[in-house]
């Protein structure tokens, strides 16, 4: 209870000493966003059993054609995007006027995603090692890790769009909103490629789909859109455009992937996928200043505080909140599948959302603080480290070089999990060689973090008078 406490002082004090110049709206659209996609994978998930009596999973999108207009509005992680371009270019900008560089913003930046994150990597790791010595089915412990494994593929896409913001940050202060219609017209041709049979070269939308959203949240961050007009403008151009594009043209009305369609929204991100990210900007720059108000005089901040602490934490783990739920109906005999579309099915949604909502909340209390702890401290150098390998890596270009490869490690070995068919075996549950990728991208980045760069190589701090930056949590 007296660690309880504790934090709910913390998160008292965090409240109160807001500065005024934060935009407090860009942290509940984050949570919001990440919540949104949390209570949809746990709505739109069918559970099953097969011919053997073992338990499968899918999506309920194909049997429930009504809910896929609902999609235009909860999917929602253009919004997540958009939200890290505006963070992006404040603590970016703010790192600069510290004296820092890309490299230390990086590795700053980096370590909050990838500390939660490798502590769900080595959990599931171990967990299918443990499975192995108990002589379970591999194919088996292979499909429980990938669908544990499902949030990773966003990570992938954010960390890549991270490493690319000095680059495109400095591309929106030269050319603006250029970047972001350039990015379009890209995306426009790789769909093109994918309507024409050549869905190779539509990959590149994984890309090209993603920065231009986050492109948005620079432009946000300057306020060269908090004007009505534009937000007007992005709402119903964006919504005519996603008429056009669903009802009159050749793409899905679902934002969520569906097996079976010709061409999907979602993966990798289509024009109509941006059709809808508009709309939902346009909104958010409208619901803005009512939001700020609303935030700076109600309680609510405190929770967005809470929720913005662990949102990762959140994100990633609920998928194995769901794993473990369904398990224990499951093996006590309980677990009730309905048919879909039923009204058993739809009642049914109930307990299991709030069966889901009390294992989750299970998991933050035991890995939140990891979380927390990578956006208030620097890692410790880990012992055992030679001296040399300290100085060397403190250097500015060998600094830089192995920041890159850590983030190719780590991008690299999530990449490889995720294109590892879902059932076929590995020892653990990885696959070996994507694993031994990530871990060690992901040590060369802690190592990194706990080491000082030289100071020498630190460029000296602009001068006094830089106009105050809004604050975000990194």
């Amino acid at each position: 209870m007296d660690g309880m406490g504790a934090v709910s002082r913390g998160i008292r004090r965090r409240a109160e000493k807001t500065p005024p110049s934060r935009e407090r709206f860009i942290d509940l659209l984050r949570g919001v966003s990440i919540l949104a996609v949390v209570l949809g994978h746990w709505l739109a998930t069918v559970v099953g059993y097969d011919e053997d009596g073992e338990l499968t999973a899918r999506s309920a999108l194909p049997y429930l054609p009504w809910a896929h207009p609902l999609t235009w509005v909860l999917q929602v992680m253009p919004v997540f995007f958009f939200v890290g371009g505006y963070a992006n270019a404040v603590s970016l900008a703010a790192e600069r006027r510290r004296g820092g560089n890309a490299t230390e913003w990086l590795l700053g930046r980096g370590g909050r995603l990838i500390r939660p994150t490798t502590a769900l990597v080595l959990v599931m790791a171990a967990g299918a090692l443990i499975a192995h010595l108990f002589d379970e089915d591999p194919a088996r412990v292979r499909l429980v890790v990938w669908f544990a494994s499902i949030p990773l593929w966003f990570l992938v896409a954010y960390l890549v769009v991270v490493v690319l913001t000095p680059v495109m940050y400095a591309l929106h202060r030269r050319y603006g909103l250029a970047v972001p219609v350039a990015l379009v017209g890209l995306v426009a041709a790789g769909d093109l490629a994918r309507l024409l049979g050549e869905p190779f070269y539509g990959n590149g939308n994984f890309l090209f789909g993603w920065l231009a959203i986050h492109q948005m949240g620079f432009a946000w961050r300057e306020d060269r859109l908090n004007r009505v007009s534009v937000a007007l403008a992005l709402m119903f151009g964006g919504f005519c455009a996603l008429l056009v594009l669903t009802l009159a043209g050749p793409y899905p009305i679902s934002m969520i992937d569906v097996p079976g369609e010709r061409l999907h929204n979602m993966s990798p991100p289509s024009l109509a996928l941006l059709a809808v990210a508009a709309v939902q900007l346009g909104t958010a720059l409208l619901l803005r200043d009512r939001a700020e108000r609303w935030l700076r005089q109600s309680r609510a901040w405190l929770g967005v505080i809470a929720v913005n602490a662990v949102i990762l934490t959140i994100f990633l783990w609920h998928i194995t909140a769901a794993i473990l739920g369904l398990a224990v109906l499951h093996f006590a005999g309980i677990l009730s599948t309905p048919s879909v579309g039923s009204t058993a099915w739809y009642a049914w949604r109930i307990p299991l959302l709030i069966m889901f909502s009390l294992v989750l909340a299970l998991l933050v209390a035991i890995f939140g603080s990891i979380e927390v702890r990578a956006a208030l401290r620097r890692d410790r150098l880990p012992r055992g480290i030679p001296l040399s390998l300290v100085r060397a890596v403190s250097r500015s270009a060998p600094r830089s070089a192995l920041a890159v490869a850590g983030f190719a490690g780590v991008a690299s070995g999530i990449l490889g999990n995720s294109l590892l068919p879902s059932t076929s075996p590995a020892l653990f549950g990885w696959p070996t060689p994507a694993l031994i990728a990530y871990l060690s991208g992901a040590a060369a980045l802690r190592l990194l973090r706990a080491t000082p760069p030289d100071a020498s190589s630190r460029p000296e701090p602009p001068a006094t008078g830089d106009t105050c930056e809004r604050r975000l949590p990194d």
